[in-house]
């Protein structure tokens, strides 16, 4: 991954999404680029927190500074319209900057969660249209690391 470009993994859960972002941070990091690493929950708690304490722009400056930004769980869930317009400001801001975002939904599924179609469409046109798209398929890992003499799905 050369600098300004951007990747998007997705896939069913368990598949090392996380994984493998952080081993191409880990990568970029070795190279001499500035790394950060966060879900996408987080961001967007941090960027509300900004709103509420009039420190939004310090916030999302801290966000667009790094070489490289890694955005973990993206659209897990719908957006409200404030967490929309941050995720597009965010995205706008770092036009040019390095970008690696997991999801386990395709990014044609990410139109819907999006409150305002003009947003979504402005944002995610962005984001696809710049993106190395890598499909990561396969059964979850996870099965793998249950304590031994652990069978069938976690009990109540």
């Amino acid at each position: 991954m050369n600098s300004g470009e951007s990747v998007i993994l997705f896939g069913p859960v368990g598949v090392g999404r996380t994984h493998v972002a952080q081993a191409l941070g880990h990568q970029a990091v070795r190279q001499g680029a500035n790394v950060r690493f966060a879900k996408t929950s987080r961001i967007l708690a941090e960027l509300a927190g900004g709103h509420t304490d009039r420190t939004w722009d310090r916030r999302m400056r801290e966000l667009i500074r790094p070489d490289l930004l890694i955005i973990d769980d993206f659209a897990m869930r719908q957006l409200s319209a404030s967490q929309a317009d941050d995720l597009y400001e965010l995205v706008s801001e770092r036009q040019g900057r390095s970008l690696i975002i997991t999801s386990n939904r395709a990014p044609s599924d990410w139109y819907p969660l999006f409150p305002n179609p003009v947003v979504a469409e402005s944002l995610l046109d962005r984001l696809i249209n710049s993106s190395h798209q890598v499909i990561m398929n396969g059964p979850s890992y996870r099965p793998n690391k249950r304590p031994k003499g652990t069978t069938g799905p976690p009990t109540q």
